[in-house]
């Protein structure tokens, strides 16, 4: 899913649990800023394909995918809030809905998976999706006032 669905998905959770502060604050690092390892890829894409669109590029780390509740986990026990696991699993259940390669155990072992729904054209999703995630937040917005 793109960055706004991430966004939209992640604003919408941060309202509806009334999250503030430190909470608001790990709900987008763990529901959008985990795609910061698009950045750090950015160079190898670059090397690999150049300026154009490369659809199926494996843009994703073990930041992004389920191997990394191996330290969300342990960072939600210390910090004492679900609030990390919870947006993480958010972020994966979208990301998973598209039907772009993902590893889910990387670098523990190879496996490669196509997600859900793979039947469905990916653009189809993510207008559906963004759709109800904006119109949730606007429901949201204009009766907490």
């Amino acid at each position: 899913m793109t960055i706004i669905s991430h966004l939209l998905a992640t604003t919408l959770g941060v309202r509806a649990f009334g999250l503030h502060g430190r909470d608001a604050v790990l709900a987008y690092a763990f529901g959008v800023a985990v795609d910061i390892d698009h950045l750090i890829k950015a160079p190898y894409y670059l090397r690999a394909v150049g300026m154009r669109n490369e659809k199926g590029y494996y843009w994703r780390s073990s930041l992004q995918e389920p191997v990394a509740f191996l330290w969300i986990i342990p960072l939600c026990l210390y910090l004492g809030t679900a609030v990390p696991a919870f947006f993480f699993a958010v972020h994966l259940c979208m990301d998973y809905a598209v039907r772009y390669e993902k590893m889910p155990w990387y670098p523990y072992t190879l496996t490669v998976t196509r997600g859900s729904l793979t039947s469905l054209p990916d653009a189809a999703k993510e207008i559906t999706l963004a759709t109800v995630l904006a119109c949730s937040n606007l429901f949201l917005f204009w009766n907490h006032r």
